[in-house]
This record gives C-alpha cells, structure tokens and sequence, in this order.
C-alpha cells in the first residue's frame, strides 16, 4: 500500500459517492461497486463461539481457484482498479489460497485477507508478503490468552497469533513490502472492559491499527453470553468515551468517533439515525459468497453468480436493481466492518492513518 494507490483509489470512492447521491436524487443508476468482499470457504480451524460456521452439518460448494482468479479478472474489466478483501472460514485452509493472492499481485489486483492467525506460520508469513498484499487483518479478541483462546475456542491461538504478526512483521522488513497489519476484535459483553488494553497490545506487537466490530446476534452464545445487558451500558459509555480519548490523543483506532458512539445503540436494537440514512450499502458493496453467488449486502437475496455472469451483467442486472432499491429503504444499524457507512471524509481519514503507521 502507498499514497500513490491509496489516492487513485480514493478518487474512485469520491466518484462512487456522486455517482450514489445522483441515483438517491434522481432515480438514475451509474453507480459501480467500490467495495469488494470475498467468501473463499466456510470451513475454519476454530470455534468462535460468535460464529456458526463451524458446526454446520454441509458446507456450500467451494469455487476452485481458477473461478476465483476468473472472478477478479472480471471484476476489474468490469471497474478497473479495485481493493478486495478475502475472508472464510478461515482462508488460509483453503489448499491454494495463496495463490489467489500471488494472481491478484500478478495483475495489479489489491487484495488482502481477515484472518485467525492459526496459519500465520513463518512459511505462510514469507509467502503472503511475497504477493504483496493490500492488508491482513488478524481477529484478536483480548489482551491475554484465557480470553481470547475463550472466546475463539481454540487453546494457544492467542500465542500464535502474536508469533504470527512477529512474523509478518520480520517478512515485511526482509523483503522490502509495506501492507497494513489490522487487528480486528470482536466487541463483546465480556472483552468490551479490556478494549484500551488491547490496544495498547496492538501496537506493542507492532500492529497498524485496530478496527473494532460489536458482535452480532447470531449463535446461542451471542445471545445467552456475549450480547450486552442493560446494567453493562453505562460501563460501556466509559469504555467507549476512553476509545475515543485514545484516538484523539493518535491512538491507531480506525472506526470514526461518530460510529464508536453507535455501539450503544447497536447493543440496544435501536434503528440507524436518520442523518445516515438511505442505507448506501446496495449502491457499492460486491459480496461475493463461497460458492459464487454474490450480494450486494449479506442480509439480502443473491443478485447473480460470478461463475456463469460477468460482474457487469451482475451489477446492472434486473434482480440487482430490484434488490437495490429495497436496500435504499432498510433502517438496520449495521455496525459490522464490512457494511458500516463511511462518508469520503471517514475513508481519507482511514487512509492517512494507515500511512502514518
């Protein structure tokens, strides 16, 4: 990453953005998506007690590699330039992945990965620097192991994750390549107190930033454990009033102050405010699921297959713009990384943030 890719594709964003109040004011669609998400499975090597994917009885059909890389190849005839982050699952267990990333290098494709960090071995390390990727993003939960390991449900996945980022950071020294390390926690009842300390822990383990991302409801442990309760709130406040005491004093936290104060809300069920409001989301996100089908926001029906249809074809087909349009009038408050709404100010910001670190 560096200020010359950074800015081309921030001129992307500025056009994104005319281009979606000119389709809220006058009904007329130019848009094009400018944020891409990738599904590669739904396997993973863990138990993350906010997630489902790993006690599913059947799995959805993976893409091969050769449909991912057709896949980026279509997008970008499609848009030109473009970011894509990859998630699962966990990628790094998908027999290949590596080498969508080396493709995406390849052929001036930025894309970069969430991860646990299990895989994050001195091996995996030295090959994701080498293809030269957009960003990684590791999933800390917690500033210690009993923690996180808790809620990760995986024994010493704190430790490797930790000699995990060391070895990022000793690739990108030796060969030369600058990429943004992010942590990504889940915000949740029991690690919401330890959030200043994680990161503080960030960037002693030589981090870029932290993108924090409040829990979802969504297992039996989101609910019975992990949700926030009404005698939590005022605590919450002051975690949340500390966050953004950190921030303001440079501490590397990506969400904008207005969305850190949201998580209150989020926790209480409350809609979106009307000053963010029509949702945006269906005007620029490309959500492209594990077996092909793509969104244009995980909570609502597939609009197409990358697989059989071009992302064009996609984009401006009939399902599309029926789907658009309903997206336009939803008022959920979606804090999750991913769908959370960014004014161009918040994205530069994000930017020269992640420069500066």
């Amino acid at each position: 990453m560096d200020i010359a890719t950074l800015s081309r594709l921030g001129v992307k964003h500025t056009q994104s953005a005319v281009a979606e109040t000119l389709r809220i004011q006058t009904g007329y669609d130019m848009t094009q998506p400018v944020t891409f998400y990738g599904i590669v499975n739904e396997r993973c090597n863990v138990k993350c007690r906010q997630c489902e994917y790993w006690r599913l009885a059947h799995y959805k059909e993976e893409m091969t590699i050769e449909q991912w890389q057709n896949a980026l190849l279509s997008i970008k005839e499609f848009v030109g330039e473009f970011s894509m982050n990859f998630s699962g699952g966990e990628p790094y267990i998908k027999k290949g992945f590596l080498d969508i990333l080396t493709f995406a290098r390849d052929n001036g494709i930025h894309c970069g990965v969430t991860t646990n960090g299990f895989c994050m071995t001195p091996e995996n390390a030295a090959k994701t620097v080498a293809a030269r990727p957009f960003n990684v993003n590791m999933s800390l939960d917690a500033p210690n192991a009993e923690l996180h390991d808790y809620l990760r449900g995986q024994k010493g996945l704190f430790d490797r994750l930790c000699k995990g980022i060391g070895y990022l950071r000793a690739e990108q020294q030796k060969q030369g390549v600058k990429f943004p390390i992010t942590i990504k926690p889940t915000f949740n009842r029991l690690n919401f107190r330890l959030m200043p300390e994680l990161v503080e822990l960030a960037q002693q383990l030589g981090a870029t930033a932290v993108n924090f991302q409040p829990v979802n409801l969504w297992t039996p442990e989101t609910y019975n454990e992990l949700w926030m309760k009404e005698e939590d709130y005022p605590e919450l406040e002051r975690t949340i009033d500390r966050l953004s005491e950190m921030q303001k004093e440079g501490a590397p936290i990506m969400n904008s102050e207005e969305v850190l104060h949201l998580f209150l809300p989020h926790f209480q069920g409350e809609k979106a405010p009307k000053e963010v409001m029509p949702c945006r989301v269906g005007l620029r996100n490309f959500w492209i699921d594990t077996c092909g089908d793509v969104k244009l926001c995980n909570d609502w029906p597939v609009i197409g297959n990358i697989k059989t249809q071009s992302a064009r074809e996609i984009w401006y087909g009939a399902k599309a713009r029926e789907i658009r349009e309903q997206t336009l009038k939803c008022s959920q408050l979606c804090l999750i990384t991913c769908v959370s709404q960014k004014t161009i100010a918040d994205k530069i910001k994000m930017g020269l943030k992640l420069l500066k670190n």
